[in-house]
């Protein structure tokens, strides 16, 4: 743990940090939401770029994300991103029992005005989201599943989790779209993370244990 975070990898060019539950991935608005990865990062790297964060995990969720250090190392993450070569997974806890193995999940959803941060299912208005699932185990009645998201909406697990037409069963903690309450701990963890490394071109990857299991 250096400067308040958890490094998996560093280098001139990009890092992998293993962000806990409840710490913003970028600064929020208002001086109560400045904390967060980006800020504590360029505490200690201050020639890095102002924002350095190619993709974002929720406030509540854990796990692994990759920062561009300079403005051609964002560029080219985020590229890999645009083109689906980056791998990302996903652990979660849902508060159920789930039928079936595994397969695919495609919702469309968008921001509730009126409910914000909460977004609703629109077939019409909103963003298509695609997950892929696998059951991986059980625990007292509720069900341990990877997440593999092929887009990156707001809230997509959480939605393609919780949603009827998704799985139907929501993460456990999850109190935008489940049952939990504010402050419980959401049991969706970032658990995998493969890029290929924009200067020396090699494929890269990193995984991380969640913490609830």
């Amino acid at each position: 743990m250096i400067g308040g975070l958890r490094f998996v990898h560093l280098d001139g060019w990009c890092a992998v940090i293993d962000k806990p539950g409840g710490l913003l991935s970028v600064p929020g608005r208002g001086p109560d939401k400045q904390d967060s990865v980006v800020s504590r990062l360029r505490c200690l790297l201050p020639w890095c770029l102002a924002q350095p964060a190619v993709h974002r995990l929720d406030m509540a969720t854990s796990g692994l994300m990759v920062l561009g250090l300079t403005g051609p190392v964002h560029r080219h993450l985020s590229a890999q991103f645009a083109r689906r070569q980056v791998v990302k997974e996903y652990v979660a806890l849902l508060d159920g029992e789930v039928g079936g193995e595994g397969g695919e999940m495609r919702l469309a959803f968008r921001l509730d005005p009126d409910n914000r941060p909460h977004q609703v299912y629109d077939p019409e208005g909103g963003k298509e989201g695609i997950t892929r699932w696998r059951r991986i185990g059980e625990r007292d009645g509720r069900t341990l599943v990877v997440f593999v998201p092929l887009t990156g909406r707001t809230h997509q697990l959480r939605l393609h989790a919780a949603h009827p037409l998704g799985l139907g069963c929501p993460i456990v903690g999850d109190s935008l779209y489940g049952r939990g309450r504010p402050g419980d701990r959401l049991m969706l963890h970032a658990a995998a993370l493969g890029f290929t490394h924009p200067a020396s071109g090699q494929r890269m990857g990193f995984t991380s244990s969640p913490p609830f299991l």
